[in-house]
């Protein structure tokens, strides 16, 4: 089968391509705006991207096109439509459907799937999940938003007969399907991480995604498991509303629970111990991750014991704390570091494990741009100061916003700088930054390549 997908370059269309082109279908799509690591992962597979939209890619008249939750039916200001091969597989009465409903027939039909949803630390959580169940040799197939650094990839097909692990978002599948993606995949063991509003373009609170995630849990078989985060009162309503499955609690009040530091901790099951954690990573998010991931993987057959081993091997994920560069300085280096993290409460966290493991004697400088859908509409820009309560400084590009960065920042009074070019952001960095500075960089898009700009910036100082 040749299938054509657009907007192949997102994480979740990405992954799918991945998995496409290992089970033998020819693959080709087109995106805009395409960033590494995707395109460039996509590129070392052999699949022909496409830049833009344009209606001449009908020509090559694949089996079936592939569209992304990126394509919409759109117009520019001159009326012309923003995606003209959507218009025109409409006019043709070409074959199409949504990534999730291909992914859902293609690959997941009869297989045990392991979905991790949630508002925060799904891709981190599912990286853990899939290499606890690779290092305990059940060799599964995966789709996850980023790439695992313990794999190199983001996706695998895995045999059929083995389990398979995906990040499983809540955002819309399609324009023409409205319904969140996690409906399609229906898991035998879902994890609900966290839940808080966001998606605020297609969600108008977060009653409205509570709604979706008991969507999710309705899927769920009596004879399968839902893994949740104990201590979140949303979650509590969601399974209030009807839970069919094994209920499996972790963090306080939960079957799981964790006693010590982020970076070193006892697990314990129902009040008993049964492994402990010593890892690399820092911050009390990946320590609920870890719980989920052990819990989730103890479904499957795999002791807490192997799961803890893993996790002393883990090496996360591309763009999550990754330590992008360093510039010699004789009063210590300045360290850059790369973080997908947009929502206010992902940045605070993110912001406090790191703050946690330098101490609180380091600077941190936070340089951050509001680019998610909910963010670009300013349905969170009040919290933005208190997500970085714990930074010494932050720099907010503010480029293509409709709202007012400089506004929402005003109470961290002279912490706070904002610039509406990269250019102009580098500057400000380059100029504040000290010897032995962290500088974390936080965005879920390519943030302009400003990791590079700041090292290049950094060394000629």
């Amino acid at each position: 089968m040749h299938i054509h997908i657009l907007g192949i370059c997102g994480t979740f269309m990405g992954g799918l391509a991945v998995l496409a082109r290992e089970a033998g279908h020819r693959v080709t799509g087109c995106d805009t705006g395409v960033y590494p690591p995707m395109s460039d992962q996509l590129r070392a597979l052999g699949i022909e991207l496409m830049e833009g939209y344009a209606a001449s890619q009908m020509a090559l008249q694949p089996d079936m096109f592939v569209v992304g939750n990126v394509v919409s039916r759109a117009r520019l200001a001159d009326g012309t439509p923003k995606f003209p091969l959507m218009e025109a597989i409409l006019d043709a009465g070409a074959r199409y459907t949504s990534g999730p409903q291909w992914l859902a027939e293609h690959v997941l039909q009869g297989r045990h799937v392991l979905a991790v949803a949630g508002t925060h630390g799904k891709t981190t959580t599912t990286a853990m999940l899939t290499w606890i169940l690779e290092s305990a040799g059940q060799k599964p197939g995966f789709l996850v938003g980023g790439v695992p650094l313990n794999f190199g990839i983001s996706a695998r097909m895995g045999e059929a007969a083995t389990p398979f692990v995906i990040e499983a978002d809540e955002y819309d599948t399609a324009f023409f399907d409205k319904r969140s993606k996690f409906v399609h995949y229906r898991p035998r063991t879902a994890v609900l991480n966290n839940l808080e509003f966001d998606h605020a373009d297609i969600f108008d609170d977060l009653a409205a995604i509570e709604r979706q995630f008991h969507h999710l849990v309705r899927t769920v078989p009596s004879t399968g498991a839902v893994v949740f985060n104990a201590t979140e009162d949303s979650l509590r309503r969601v399974l209030d509303k009807g839970c069919w499955s094994l209920r499996v609690g972790f963090g306080a009040g939960g079957d799981w629970t964790a006693e010590g530091t982020p970076s070193s901790f006892d697990v314990h099951h129902q009040g008993k111990h049964v492994c402990r954690v010593d890892w690399e990573l820092t911050g009390q998010h990946n320590l609920m991750n870890a719980l989920a991931a052990i819990a989730a993987a103890q479904h499957v057959g795999v002791s807490p014991s192997q799961a803890a081993e893993a996790l002393a091997r883990f090496q996360n994920v591309k763009r999550r704390m990754e330590v992008r560069g360093a510039v010699a300085h004789p009063g210590g280096a300045i360290t850059v570091y790369d973080d997908f993290a947009h929502h206010p409460s992902a940045i605070r966290t993110t912001v406090d494990g790191l703050r946690q493991k330098l101490g609180t004697q380091a600077r941190i400088l936070a340089v951050f741009e509001p680019r998610s859908n909910t963010m670009k509409l300013g349905a969170m820009k009040a919290q933005l100061p208190w997500s970085l309560a714990n930074v010494d400084l932050a720099f907010c590009h503010a480029g293509g916003l409709d709202w007012d960065a400089r506004q929402a920042l005003a109470e961290m009074g002279p912490r706070a700088q904002v610039a509406d070019d990269i250019a102009t952001l580098v500057q400000q960095v380059a100029q504040a930054a000290q010897a032995g500075d962290h500088i974390l960089c936080m965005s879920n898009g390519g943030f302009g390549g400003v990791h590079g700009k700041l090292l290049e910036a950094l060394q000629v100082q």
